[in-house]
């Protein structure tokens, strides 16, 4: 029987060892800086998002921007209307202007809504779009309709 209990007392020493040491392991990953490189990941997003969405210069800037996005699709609009107006008088070498100009125009406007929609859906961004500018612009409809800022 003394050779069993020896082997016993054996496998407690050792097992009782094996957990010291990583209790010792985790203790001293704490105590050299382990526990700020576990964290960082969520402490990096934590900080990201604080000096974007928490500051107040990135609120008043997407605010903004929303206006922005929507009065350079009105104004887009406004220069395709009054040139196709001037068409109608124009010399066939300033109709060919004119088409040109409308092209761009018409590629102008239908970016800027683009951005505009993409913009209003991203999650960051969209709690800071005026709730009286629509959630998103038609490139179809023939005119944008935007509130003005006050």
């Amino acid at each position: 029987m003394g050779v069993v209990r020896e082997g016993v007392r054996v496998s407690t020493w050792i097992g009782g060892g094996i957990v010291a040491l990583a209790v010792l392991g985790v203790i001293g990953t704490f105590v050299f800086g382990g526990a700020g490189w576990i964290t960082a990941p969520f402490r990096g997003e934590a900080q990201e998002r604080e000096n974007t969405v928490g500051s107040a210069a990135f609120r008043q800037s997407t605010y903004q921007e929303f206006f922005d996005l929507c009065e350079a699709a009105q104004n887009a609009e406004g220069a395709i209307q009054a040139l196709k107006e001037e068409r109608g008088s124009a010399s066939e070498v300033r109709r060919t202007q004119i088409d040109q100009s409308v092209t761009a125009l018409k590629a102008s406007r239908i970016e800027s809504i683009n951005d505009y929609n993409s913009k209003a859906a991203q999650e960051h961004r969209a709690p800071f779009r005026d709730r009286d500018l629509p959630y998103r612009l038609d490139a179809d409809a023939g005119k944008t309709t935007c509130a003005i800022p006050g």
